[in-house]
């Protein structure tokens, strides 16, 4: 129960359809915070609707974990000129890591949570499918599950509209009906910032930016650390008027290379890291391919360890994670991967 409308009301499904059902909030950042399952009015949220539903309520401490897997990683990542998301990271590692093992040491039969997506019975096992309200969709932040841990979850809320959950969360009188969805990485506080918050852990470098067609430095950016392939803020515009895009970020030549939105095409995209549902594919198997939380998934083959997009599109920054759907039914999710 991260404290949000959406697992307070999977919470109380859960309790309705005869469940025992324990509400466990993690604690999972040791610093300040005011967004996301991290500050401390997220688990009052979390402990009230437990109260009025009336279950038990435990807070788990994993902020040794979360460090670890979660906030370290996400630093490193920016040093070294890639794309962290840690909320899928924290999915893979503490939520369906950590918390899912803990859960069956302690003999629950399931672990339930508000994602919007759906876990479905298929013919080789449990699926992840998509959610029901597509404008709310989170399957992409869950592509890294495989079938061991889709059976033991549930997700209660997936085959609901946004809008039905909040009504329902009126209806039984949770404070959490009118809260606002999370929008901002959890861990970094408002009044800090991404800048300062990497600043006070990492050496920022400021950079030039250097037309990617001619190798003329057109400009400076303050710090190359925090700039992302793709990225188009800060960048400025080039002699024609035509807003300028990074292509390529090299951290350590202290360059970011730019150019406009043509530049930055590319077809192919490599990964280090790769996890499948079921087993992985054989070679030249096609899928669609997703490269953000609510982007459209376009059709692509996946061979060895990259995969090629039928048609070119914006580079996938390295460390973006790549959902995978199978393009026969594009509601199931097939894996996912980390671009090189």
């Amino acid at each position: 129960m991260s404290g949000g409308v959406d697992s307070s009301v999977a919470a109380a499904l859960l309790a309705r359809q005869g469940h025992e059902v324990v509400g466990a909030t993690l604690k999972l950042w040791g610093g300040d915070s005011d967004s996301g399952c991290c500050s401390v009015v997220d688990v009052d949220d979390a402990r009230q609707a437990a109260d009025q539903l009336g279950i038990a309520h435990h807070v788990f401490n994993f902020t040794e974990e979360f460090e670890r897997s979660v906030v370290g990683p996400y630093v490193d990542d920016h040093s070294a000129g890639r794309t962290p998301n840690p909320c899928i990271e924290c999915n893979r590692h503490v939520k369906f890591g950590s918390l899912l093992a803990r859960a069956r040491r302690l003999g629950f039969g399931a672990l339930g949570t508000g994602h919007h997506a759906q876990v479905v019975a298929g013919p080789m096992g449990p699926e992840l499918r998509r959610g029901h309200d597509r404008r709310k969709d989170q399957s992409y932040v869950l592509s890294m599950l495989d079938r061991h841990q889709l059976a033991d979850l549930v997700l209660p809320v997936g085959s609901m509209t946004k809008s039905d959950v909040r009504a329902e969360a009126a209806r039984l009188g949770l404070r959490t009906a009118g809260k606002p969805d999370s929008q901002d990485v959890c861990f970094i506080h408002s009044s800090v910032g991404r800048r300062r918050f990497l600043g006070d852990r990492i050496d920022l470098h400021s950079g030039e930016l250097v037309d990617a067609a001619t190798g003329a430095v057109v400009g400076t950016v303050p710090a190359v650390e925090l700039v992302t392939v793709g990225q188009r803020h800060g960048l400025g515009v080039s002699g024609d008027g035509r807003r300028r895009y990074a292509v390529a970020v090299d951290v350590a030549g202290r360059r970011v290379h730019v150019g406009d939105g043509r530049a930055g095409l590319r077809s192919v995209v490599r990964f280090d890291r790769a996890t499948w549902v079921d087993q992985a594919p054989g070679s030249a198997t096609r899928a669609l391919a997703q490269t953000s939380a609510h982007g459209a998934a376009e059709l692509c083959t996946v061979d060895g360890t990259q995969l090629r997009f039928d048609d070119p599109r914006p580079a996938v920054a390295p460390g973006q994670t790549v959902a995978l759907y199978d393009p026969a039914d594009p509601e199931r999710v097939i894996g996912s991967m980390v671009a090189a």
